[in-house]
């Protein structure tokens, strides 16, 4: 009877945890977002390090270059050290740190030192080299073939970098958005680091514009097929010029941004393609500020959301039958996590002015209509589809346990200090067990189209996590946190 009773009170407890007045305990899974990026760190890890089946890893990255890039973030399951979907994460942190940080509560410092674990490797990387801005840290081909967790990497850690003779505009304006955005984050709390994010991104920036090009047009052997610039430049170039804009308030980033004419129609917003996140953060210069200047931006941005939304003529998404936006068949849920933020955030701005619009001749969309999608799109994550699976590592009852990820998957030097080589940890990767190391707060790449998923630890498509899955929905969770009651 004692045994019955305690399993009772465990499974209230439990489902407490998980849900709170009838949605998904939010706020759990906010802390355990801004968790997971302590697993991807790279670098001495410090003292209050909380994931703590991690080591120091990468001390001597950059010493290839004669330079030190040691620090920042491994991008998903493995080992190497990517700038421009880093710079991505560390810009998506911040915009959600400065729409939502007043909901994040006590979390909002995590969120901070998130940030700044990105900002700190990209200060290094832009400013140890004049003229030079150092972007990826690893042989991404070498690292592949090997099995290794991060603390026993013995794969060559080569360096490479964009300059004026082998331009990279986009890892640059990504860069530049990155350090403009965080910026903001620390201009309260930490002047004199504001002040040097904001000097360095405006110095990348004047790279970005004056040396043009797509750094995988030099880098391709290296960074393609895994961060290629498939939609080109000049979405960062906007991008990069909207957040100095938002920074400075100097017209030159606005006359700039002007200029560019990037008037491409989209349907995605990710590390690769930033149209559509620039459009609705200038958009806010109508809602919040009332200045109709920017009126074309709002325009592109409801040209966004009416693709975006579905069961209406213009749109041009697909979704499951479980109602999960399906944009790509690997790592769908990055799509579905950074057009969400875009979603909520954009229903914040239209509530501050009261404003709707329409797609079509007569659809009205109002912030509720995006709110409504948004919260249904974190929800899934979350558990609420039809496999009751989260896909969040650690949250709710039922979430994957063999993700495609090297140090979750391979034991810790706590538990096995001595080296696994190369070739030696593949007996991991193809073991059936599951992962030793719990990754709290990874998000995967989700199901397919069909919302099945299979933990299948060697299934990278659909198993692996990544930083940029992660950045954008700790936006979406914070604002859930104090929205809820009007979900």
């Amino acid at each position: 009877m004692a045994a019955t009773k305690q399993r009772l009170r465990f499974l209230v407890i439990t489902c407490i945890l998980i849900r709170v007045h009838g949605h998904p305990n939010y706020a759990d899974a906010l802390r355990k977002s801004i968790l997971f990026f302590q697993g991807q760190r790279s670098g001495r890890l410090p003292r209050d390090q909380r994931i703590t089946w991690r080591s120091n890893s990468g001390l001597s990255d950059g010493s290839a270059a004669n330079v030190d890039l040691s620090g920042g973030y491994y991008d998903a399951g493995d080992n190497v050290k990517f700038g421009f979907p880093m710079a991505f994460t560390a810009t998506m942190l911040s915009w959600s740190v400065l729409e939502y940080g007043k909901r994040m509560g006590g979390e909002v410092g995590n969120a901070r030192a998130a940030i700044r674990w990105a900002t700190d490797y990209l200060l290094k990387a832009a400013t140890q080299t004049p003229g030079k801005l150092y972007v990826v840290v690893g042989e991404p081909d070498a690292d592949h073939r090997c099995w290794e967790r991060p603390e026993d990497m013995d794969t060559p850690r080569a360096v490479y970098s964009v300059s004026k003779t082998n331009p990279g505009s986009d890892v640059a304006g990504e860069t530049a958005a990155a350090l403009a955005a965080a910026s903001l984050v620390f201009r309260v709390t930490d002047r004199a680091y504001s002040r040097r994010l904001l000097a360095v991104a405006k110095s990348v920036m004047a790279f970005a514009m004056k040396y043009q090009g797509r750094y995988s047009d030099s880098l391709g052997s290296v960074v393609c097929p895994f961060y290629c610039s498939y939609s080109g430049y000049q979405d960062e170039l906007l991008w990069g010029a909207s957040w100095l804009f938002r920074a400075t308030n100097d017209a030159f980033y606005l006359n700039y941004l002007k200029s560019l004419g990037a008037n491409d129609n989209t349907d995605f917003f990710s590390w690769d393609n930033k149209f559509a996140g620039a459009r609705v953060l200038l958009s806010r210069r109508v809602h919040v500020d009332n200045n109709m200047s920017f009126e074309q931006f709002q325009q592109q941005a409801e040209d966004f959301m009416c693709r975006i939304l579905p069961n209406n003529p213009s749109s041009t998404t697909q979704y499951t039958a479980g109602g999960l936006m399906y944009k790509q068949s690997s790592a769908n849920l990055q799509y579905a996590t950074s057009i969400s933020f875009l979603l909520f955030t954009y229903s914040k701005y239209m509530a501050s002015s009261k404003h709707s619009f329409t797609c079509g001749s007569n659809l009205l969309i109002t912030a509720s209509s995006l709110r409504s999608l948004a919260k249904k799109q974190v929800d899934y994550i979350l558990g609420e589809n039809p496999l009751a699976m989260s896909y969040m590592v650690g949250f709710g009852e039922r979430f994957p346990k063999k993700i495609h990820h090297r140090a979750s998957s391979l034991p810790s030097l706590a538990t096995y200090p001595g080296h696994i080589g190369c070739q030696a940890g593949f007996q991991y990767l193809d073991s059936n067990s599951t992962n030793p190391n719990i990754l709290t707060g990874a998000v995967v790449g989700g199901p397919d189209q069909n919302d099945t998923f299979t933990d299948d630890r060697k299934d990278f498509s659909h198993a692996e996590p990544a930083t940029y899955i992660n950045a954008p929905l700790v936006g979406s969770l914070a604002y859930l946190v104090g929205s809820c009651g009007n979900c």
